[in-house]
């Protein structure tokens, strides 16, 4: 018998750093659109849901191919509620409507550069594993044992100082969140975080993830899709 997969994207309205940044213009789409679209090609999923307060990100959501079978209560909408109660608020809106899972990824509305593959690689490797989780993660482009904070009075202190000397190609490679997708088993409890033991890292190459929270993130998330489709129309 088939897994039966939900795919829950939160987009809710009141951004603030980029104002209506889940559904602002990136190169002809919504930004939202590529999220929805990468989980349509990857054919995992029995649904497509994005929980939203704003009817018309719902409306876009609903034209690009997800499903918006409800509003997002507006105290699941403020700059504290983490992702978690969202999730959980819409896998209960389903469950009491008749559906049942097996399996939900979360997909981040702000991944322009998330691809199905990585999807389907997330899912395959979590269901043929006794894991919980598998999400999406970058290597880090410098060696986290040679970075510093700044003090007080604008001077810098070393986060591990012992490491100074050390040559980077000695030091352990350290990766980080891509934060484009989290795989769950939906009927496996755990009380560990996603970075542990229970979760398999999804390695995307670098050129692949970029953060979109500020507007300098955002140009910056211009200039590597514009140089990505350029390699790929030059490959062609």
């Amino acid at each position: 018998m088939r897994s039966k997969a939900v795919a829950i994207i939160p987009a809710r309205g009141g951004s603030k750093r980029i104002p209506r940044k889940n559904i602002k213009d990136f190169f002809g789409k919504p930004l939202i659109a590529y999220s929805i679209q990468a989980a349509l090609n990857s054919k995992l999923f029995n649904q497509i849901i994005v929980s939203t307060d704003d009817e018309e990100i719902a409306k876009i959501a609903k034209k690009y191919g997800a499903k918006v079978p409800f509003l997002r209560p507006k105290e699941l909408s403020d700059d504290f509620t983490g992702t978690g109660a969202v999730v959980a608020h819409a896998l209960k809106f389903l469950q009491e409507h008749g559906y049942q899972y097996d399996y939900c990824c979360t997909i981040y509305a702000t991944a322009p550069f998330l691809q199905s593959k990585y999807l389907i690689e997330g899912f395959e490797k979590l269901k043929e594993s006794d894991a919980i989780n598998s999400f999406s993660a970058t290597s880090m482009p410098f060696p986290i044992q040679r970075t510093f904070k700044l003090t007080q009075d604008g001077r810098c202190e070393m986060f591990t100082p012992e490491y100074y000397k050390t040559r980077s190609q000695d030091l352990e490679e350290a990766y980080q969140d891509a934060g484009q997708f989290y795989w769950t088993k939906l009927h496996k409890q755990s009380n560990a975080i996603m970075f542990a033991n229970e979760s398999i890292p999804i390695i995307l190459p670098r050129y692949l993830v970029q953060d979109i929270d500020t507007l300098e993130d955002w140009t910056r998330a211009e200039y590597m899709f514009e140089a990505l489709n350029r390699e790929l129309c030059d490959k062609r």
